[in-house]
């Protein structure tokens, strides 16, 4: 399960990463505690900066691909986790002296979705540089495990130390620290270890090229469309955790605490039983999206808070199986030339469907309550997963169609 961390490179990474992600997760909830403090209460402007994070990440994400295959990662790397450091640690010192206001808050998420632009798909690319090919599955699961592990500790950790420290304030400056972590292992890997490619020399239409060899191979393009159609749920079910628990059961903030954690604690437990996998298959990419599908239904039905409550751990363990299973089969297919464009086709894909998704089953979620907008986002799921089968089989024939117009071309002349 744990195959990875024998490779002193990715153990390096791992334990900065551990690290990063928990003082991520303690920023991302003071970040929504200073809005709301300093917008009396207005829901509106924490949506606008949510939506402001990720809007860079639509426009401009398929550029940083470009970009990962352009330049060394690891340097890359080191200066995108830098400036993100020091955005926290500005932040941290304007909310500490008191004079943070809330445009700086949305500049900053602004600014942090640019760098995300460039970070995320070199990340994602960089992780089979350290690991290899063979190794790849375990290491993707386990980044998912710290990721998912840091979702559960960190958000719980900021809540003591607000209250304990009397603001938000020492959250971004923590969160800035812990920057060094990540900074500090990339500086001590050692280069000769890494199976780095050349970088791809600056040119024109690069973008365009990623674009044709996505399209061009069905073993990319069947997670790529997959992913594409089941986040445009998955955000949305997150927040229909708090619908359900509140409209539905009843229930308390503690008790919408320990829903939010039991899904957490499910896609902990499915990235854990990822790392175990050599290699994920076709049938778990489709089984485990049809099984998220399913267990949405299953959850908008349950009848009971502790029903409820036991049906999101499958769901948790389903929806991390889709996520790391499709990161896996797109990076194992990809040229290493090629794969910084491609995760930045897959991270747009993976994060561009929320501001879709989630309107839509919020405003079903308002005309025929909670249940009705998680059983519907279970069946479009399920509609999802056909849809993208289907659409890779026609635009495969059709790439064949036009491969073999072109050598028959060539054959008469």
């Amino acid at each position: 399960m744990f195959r990875s961390l024998r490779n002193r490179n990715y153990r390096l990474f791992a334990i900065g990463g551990v690290i990063s992600n928990v003082g991520g997760w303690m920023q991302r909830t003071a970040q929504d505690w200073l809005v709301l403090d300093l917008t009396n209460g207005s829901a509106t402007a924490l949506g606008l900066t949510t939506a402001l994070q990720f809007l860079p990440l639509m426009l401009f994400g398929l550029w940083g691909g470009v970009l990962a295959d352009r330049y060394p990662k690891r340097q890359l790397l080191m200066v995108a986790q830098s400036l993100m450091g020091m955005l926290a640690l500005t932040m941290g010192l304007l909310v500490v002296t008191g004079h943070a206001q809330v445009w700086h808050v949305y500049v900053m998420a602004f600014t942090l979705g640019l760098i995300s632009c460039v970070e995320v798909p070199t990340r994602q690319s960089f992780v089979v540089e350290m690991v290899g090919r063979q190794d790849l599955p375990n290491a993707i699961a386990l980044n998912a495990s710290s990721f998912n592990l840091a979702r559960v500790v960190g958000p719980a950790v900021a809540g003591v130390l607000i209250f304990a420290l009397g603001g938000t304030g020492p959250m971004f400056l923590l969160n800035g620290l812990s920057f060094g972590a990540v900074l500090g292992g990339m500086a001590l890997m050692r280069a000769s270890e890494l199976t780095t490619p050349e970088p791809v020399p600056r040119a024109k239409g690069q973008l365009r090229d990623g674009l044709r060899y996505v399209l061009g191979r069905p073993d990319l393009l069947m997670p790529i469309l997959l992913v594409a159609f089941v986040s445009l749920f998955t955000q949305a079910f997150s927040m229909s955790i708090a619908l359900m628990a509140r409209q539905v059961f009843g229930a308390g903030a503690s008790s919408f605490g320990l829903a939010s954690s039991m899904f957490a604690v499910g896609a902990l437990g499915g990235a854990l039983l990822a790392a175990r996998r050599a290699r994920p298959s076709r049938k778990l990419l489709i089984g485990g999206a049809v099984s998220f599908g399913l267990f949405q239904i299953v959850t908008g039905l349950a009848p009971w808070y502790p029903f409820y409550l036991l049906f999101l751990i499958p769901a948790g363990i389903a929806l991390i199986t889709v996520n790391t299973a499709a990161n896996t089969s797109v990076q194992l297919a990809s040229s290493p030339e090629m794969r910084g464009r491609v995760m930045g086709i897959y991270v747009l894909v993976m994060t561009g469907g929320a501001p879709m998704g989630a309107p839509l089953l919020g405003w079903i979620s308002e005309l025929g309550g909670p249940r009705t907008g998680v059983v519907i986002g279970g069946v479009l799921t399920l509609v999802g997963v056909g849809a993208a089968i289907m659409l890779t089989k026609m635009l495969s024939r059709r790439s064949h169609a036009t491969v073999r117009g072109v050598l028959a071309a060539a054959g008469r002349a």
